[in-house]
């Protein structure tokens, strides 16, 4: 009786513990508003990024089925687009379609780097119900690929500063607008631009690329719109298996066919998925929106350690945006077995698109999967990938000013560190910097989300005029 008592009395006490921890899980401080109005043309605005849409700027990892009139063409009308840009800033082209202007600022101080891509991936137009880049103007929309993939911020970036010239702004310090025209198929533009900043000693007060933008319904419990600015980006592996054997007639099957092994392989690795971690990004994000939640998801987020089994299971039977964030993925894409039906192939093979965890690297995630199949006869080959990028700092100035004006366009969105699941051009500047930061300056619904990369890609005009105006409340911080 006595150790029921004690082990009621601890029970109890671990109870109190954890609500009273749930209760003080208050909202933090939310980064400062600037109520300033900022006024610009949004029809000019609009009709640039249609101009940029019109250029058919699509990468391919196959260059030869590339079109570089296009990427010419596009190039060619920046100074007619932004003339006080090109009237006041220097500009460069670098390899593999790297492109730099430097504005430069009344001091010498750390310079800020603003990101974008000017290459779209392919499109299937007879999916789509207008043309794919004649950047209609239908139900409040311009459609046309890259309109939010990242012709958007790529516009809106020199938008903002032609804007900002033409009213005699000069920033404090220099800032450098970065863009790429290979990022869809890891070219290697952004590569040679960081590989001039690091010749040159130049070291970042931070980099902005695309990455999170402003949602709604992204986290338990949480009504607001959540503005997500990623601090670290998975990395990625394509990974191949591979089942050799004599083949055969399909009429007289043998016992471990390659279809067989690989269908165990796959099935094992999906049943034993990767360990869960509360990497850093992730536990920011908890931290600052669990905060705003219910007090149920409170409860779970005011005390993850305790409730992190919990979150796991949650994560494993829901999958999604969540369990993406927790652990590194496995997505089986690809399959290749017999040209015949009634033939077993000599040799069948099964791709996989990971995304690794800030916690895991490439020879973890091989060594895993190699374990986890437990079978000699399938070869597990890494086709190509990279590693999780640096985690960059939240307790600076430079995430200041970026969340800030976040803030300041969005008023009323909950800003929120968290981990980017996709991969970006930004990762390459972390050899050289600990603040790079992911912010697609866009609100956008799921649907809208889905269109990236898929058909009927929009952006709502009054989306794109907030994206303008981000740019220039984030310029007159630099």
């Amino acid at each position: 009786m006595i150790i029921d008592a004690i082990i009621l009395c601890l029970v109890a006490a671990c109870l109190a513990v954890i609500i009273v921890r749930a209760y003080r899980f208050t909202p933090k401080e939310q980064p400062r508003v600037d109520d300033e109005t900022i006024d610009f043309d949004k029809e000019k605005a609009a009709e640039a990024l249609r101009e940029l849409v019109r250029c058919k700027t699509v990468s391919y990892r196959d260059a030869s089925l590339e079109d570089d009139a296009e990427f010419e063409k596009l190039i060619s009308l920046l100074p007619t687009l932004f003339p006080h840009v090109h009237a006041t800033c220097d500009f460069e082209c670098l390899p593999d379609r790297g492109l730099l202007y430097r504005w430069r600022g009344k001091n010498q101080g750390a310079p800020a780097v603003l990101m974008a891509h000017y290459d779209v991936v392919p499109v299937n137009e007879e999916l789509w119900d207008v043309p794919a880049f004649e950047a209609v103007i239908r139900e409040g929309c311009i459609w046309g690929r890259g309109t939010l993939d990242t012709k958007v911020t790529f516009s809106s970036i020199l938008f903002a500063a032609d804007h900002l010239i033409s009213e005699g702004f000069v920033p404090e310090n220099d800032i450098f607008f970065a863009f790429s025209g290979g990022e869809e198929v890891n070219g290697r533009g952004a590569v040679n631009i960081v590989d001039l900043f690091e010749e040159c000693g130049t070291t970042p007060a931070f980099v902005l690329d695309e990455g999170g933008a402003v949602v709604e319904n992204v986290f338990p419990g949480v009504t607001a719109p959540c503005g997500l600015i990623g601090i670290a980006e998975k990395g990625m592996m394509d990974v191949k298996y591979t089942v050799h054997s004599q083949g055969g007639h399909a009429s007289a099957p043998k016992p471990g066919a390659p279809i067989d092994r690989l269908a165990s392989a796959c099935n094992k690795i999906l049943k034993k998925p990767f360990k869960v971690h509360l990497t850093e990004p992730a536990a920011q994000m908890f931290d600052t929106l669990g905060r705003h939640s219910s007090f149920l998801y409170r409860t779970i987020f005011a005390n993850i350690k305790i409730f992190l089994p919990l979150l796991d299971l949650i994560c494993r039977k829901n999958g999604g945006e969540l369990n993406a964030l927790m652990r590194t993925t496995v997505a089986f894409t690809q399959a290749k077995g017999s040209a015949a039906s009634n033939v077993i192939p000599p040799e069948a093979s099964l791709v996989s698109n990971i995304r690794l965890s800030p916690a895991d690297d490439m020879e973890v995630v091989l060594d895993y999967l190699n374990k986890t199949i437990a079978d000699d006869r399938v070869e597990v080959e890494c086709l190509h990938g990279m590693n999780p990028s640096r985690i960059s700092r939240t307790d600076c100035d430079g995430y200041e000013k970026v969340s800030s004006a976040v803030a300041s366009t969005w008023k009323g969105c909950i800003v929120a560190p968290y981990l980017m699941v996709q991969c970006s051009d930004s990762r390459h500047w972390g050899r050289i910097s600990d603040r790079v930061y992911r912010f697609s300056a866009m609100d956008l619904t799921a649907e809208e989300r889905a269109t990236i990369h898929g058909n009927n890609e929009k952006i709502r005009l009054d989306a794109l005029a907030r994206s303008n105006e981000f740019y220039i409340r984030l310029m007159k911080k630099c």
